[in-house]
């Protein structure tokens, strides 16, 4: 049994509380789910994949690129929607919490989102956050990995924010999705989701960057 609190269970909390909050919040959200099946959306890369590369501001200006950190260890690449969604959010702190682990087991993690860097930097400072938070212009990283996706025009009302913190009113996002990447530059794990209310459990991230460096 992990010791560390389940992310799963948060995440079922937060979306009862959600659904309780707002009645018609779960009418709406297969509504929204299944128009992202219609589309085709999510067959982001998968395992055995090789990681495209990327050049991305993080939130204090600097740029990381993924080729020179593979050098040094193996990542966990996450894309998150933004530090508007709650879900998100619980997602990064999760991992924050085992931060020292993954360190310890030879791995770093980069977080990737299309906000601008000054949301990116209150990500970081909001959720104190020790890895790398970096801001994806234009969802360019996220559509290398065929993660992009436009939300569909019934749901730009609930959504007047993205502007502000994505700086364009193209009201693309990317779907939420963990790789595990190897020195190599390899996909050695990975999970993309339709549902951003469903997440990579971060302790099986971390057994699986453990047995990557036993071998």
């Amino acid at each position: 049994m992990s010791q560390y609190q389940s992310l799963k269970d948060e995440l079922e909390s937060l979306q009862n509380q959600v659904n309780g909050n707002n009645p018609n919040a779960a009418v709406a959200f297969e509504k929204y789910i299944q128009y992202l099946r219609d589309q085709g959306v999510g067959n982001g890369l998968k395992t055995g994949d090789k990681a495209p590369d990327f050049r991305l501001e993080d939130a204090s200006g600097k740029l990381i690129t993924l080729s020179e950190e593979l050098v040094k260890s193996a990542v966990i690449l996450i894309f998150y929607r933004g530090e508007w969604c709650p879900f998100c959010n619980l997602q990064l702190k999760a991992y924050e919490r085992i931060m020292k682990d993954i360190k310890a087991a030879g791995a770093q993690l980069i977080a990737i989102s299309p906000q601008t860097p000054d949301h990116s930097l209150s990500t970081k400072e909001k959720n104190e956050l020790s890895f790398f938070v970096l801001s994806d212009t234009n969802n360019e990283t996220a559509e290398k990995y065929n993660l992009k996706f436009k939300m569909p025009d019934f749901m730009h009302a609930n959504l007047t924010m993205l502007a502000q913190y994505n700086g364009d009113h193209s009201f693309e996002l990317p779907i939420p999705a963990t790789y595990v990447i190897d020195k190599e530059g390899f996909i050695i794990g990975s999970s993309s989701d339709i549902n951003h209310r469903t997440r990579m459990e971060p302790s099986e991230v971390l057994e699986l960057v453990r047995f990557l460096n036993q071998g």
